[in-house]
């Protein structure tokens, strides 16, 4: 994964670690990737697989996803760096009607997702189909961009989803769009 150098601002805001003027840092990217068709984009997970494989762990967070029992507390692992996790709901979400337990079980996902980004421990976060929860009202979209504003420096973050909500698209440092044109 790309990074890019950027000097650190030399005005420490409140919430910010105050380091030395002359000191750069690696700085993580966020990238957007976004098609009219709903899908899991396989360039992301052979990302993903390349990452984990380089030795940084890896978070790969599916809110939209159940069936599996599986949620915050049963991560699956593949291989040593990778971590994958799906809300612990008994179905997979296709529209807005969402049941009450099913919000719960996605809040709990997007919650603990913030809580293990703020800890440092993955240099890589996959948020895939956040865009459909957002626009589903599952999830704020200031929210989110809290989030991407305040993780840890270090970490790259990977957005996918149809209808990305465009203050995700401004804070996105690179931005991919798939089509696809069938011919008849």
């Amino acid at each position: 994964m790309v990074s890019q150098i950027k000097p650190l601002s030399l005005a420490p805001s409140p919430t910010s670690i105050v380091r030395h003027p002359l000191l750069q840092t690696v700085e993580g990217t966020v990238q957007v990737f976004t098609a009219l068709h709903r899908n899991f984009f396989t360039n992301v997970m052979v990302q993903a697989l390349r990452i984990a494989d380089q030795g940084k762990a890896v978070l790969i967070v599916q809110f939209l996803k159940g069936g599996i029992h599986q949620g915050p507390d049963q991560p699956m692992q593949f291989g040593q760096n990778l971590d994958w996790i799906r809300a612990d709901m008994p179905r997979c979400i296709h529209d807005s009607d969402v049941s009450p337990s099913e919000h719960q079980a996605i809040q709990a996902l997007w919650s603990h997702t913030k809580a293990v980004v703020a800890r440092g421990r993955y240099g890589l976060i996959v948020l895939d189909e956040l865009s459909l929860a957002i626009n589903y009202g599952l999830i704020p979209t200031q929210d989110v961009v809290d989030f991407l504003k305040q993780r840890p420096p270090q970490v790259d973050v990977i957005l996918t989803g149809p209808d990305m909500p465009d203050p995700l698209l401004t804070v996105a440092d690179q931005v991919t769009e798939f089509r696809r044109n069938f011919l008849p």
